[in-house]
């Protein structure tokens, strides 16, 4: 019976202890270089020989390096985006999915159609669209945390309005049915019935769309030289990023200071998550 027993199932123990070490190895590593004295990643041993916390004091002591200043930027361009885009986003799948008016079909296949095509396509044009733009309204153009903002909200509005509109196509129609009975306007209903029924997929979209953000990189790169208005993925990027700066330490520590929000985020929404996953939209 052991014999078999090992012969059954030791490989797929095997197997998982493979992808767990797979996984758990690339993070082990870089908590092992955040509290290494050296600099090199080459150089770090896979065995600790000791810890020190000078990589964590420089990211809050040097005055050169304003982590807590991109960690601020980071947040408030991935909260902004994420609650805004949710927003619209649920109201246009709600449009598009109960409301009838021209163009509706047009308008879900214009979505489809734009978002088959790479967003690396359209960067030349963007770029030079927020150049005109920070000639007018400097606030919102290149080089600005809302110029960003909005580069990222029209990326992204398309795949959570067919996500969401997905969602609320599973809502039954008896529910808006019996809203108007009872008088309900189409703005009632939304606020309502929808909402409430739709808060798991709208906090999957929230999270999906903060972790996604707050750790963007091309984008923000490209529209932000400014130091102090980088974001922390931005700004990490330049220990390791010169030929004369490869301080892999700092920027071991800065990525798990980083991961911090994005941790917290999830564990404020897994409720909802775990709810969407086990809860129906029709309850008696």
């Amino acid at each position: 019976m052991i014999t078999n027993w090992f012969k059954n199932n030791a490989w797929r123990h095997v197997v998982a202890w493979l992808c767990c070490f797979f996984a758990i190895f690339p993070l082990y590593l870089v908590v092992l270089a955040s509290f290494s004295p050296q600099k090199s990643l080459a150089s770090t041993s896979f065995i600790p020989t000791g810890f020190v916390f000078e990589n964590y004091k420089m990211l809050f002591t040097d005055p050169t390096v304003p982590f807590l200043t991109w960690m601020k930027n980071s947040a408030i361009v991935a909260a902004s985006v994420s609650l805004l885009s949710v927003l619209i986003g649920a109201s246009s799948a709600f449009a598009f999915s109960r409301l009838k008016f021209r163009g509706k079909r047009t308008g879900l296949q214009a979505l489809l159609l734009v978002q088959m095509f790479p967003s690396v396509l359209a960067l030349s044009a963007i770029y030079v669209i927020m150049e005109r733009v920070y000639v007018f309204a400097p606030q919102w153009g290149l080089g600005t945390l809302g110029g960003l903002v909005l580069v990222y909200l029209g990326g992204s509005m398309g795949v959570n309005i067919w996500l969401m509109k997905g969602f609320v196509d599973s809502i039954p129609l008896e529910l808006d049915e019996a809203a108007k009975v009872d008088g309900a306007s189409a703005m009632q209903t939304y606020w309502q019935i929808f909402v409430p029924l739709a808060m798991p997929i709208l906090s999957v979209v929230t999270l999906l769309s903060f972790i996604g953000l707050f750790n963007e990189f091309v984008m923000a790169r490209l529209f932000l030289p400014e130091t102090e208005n980088r974001t922390v993925a931005v700004g990490l990027q330049g220990f390791i990023g010169g030929q004369y700066s490869q301080n892999w330490g700092p920027f071991a520590a800065g990525s798990l200071l980083a991961s911090v929000p994005i941790i917290i985020v999830f564990m404020s929404l897994q409720r909802y998550i775990i709810g969407g996953l086990t809860a129906g939209s029709v309850k008696g």
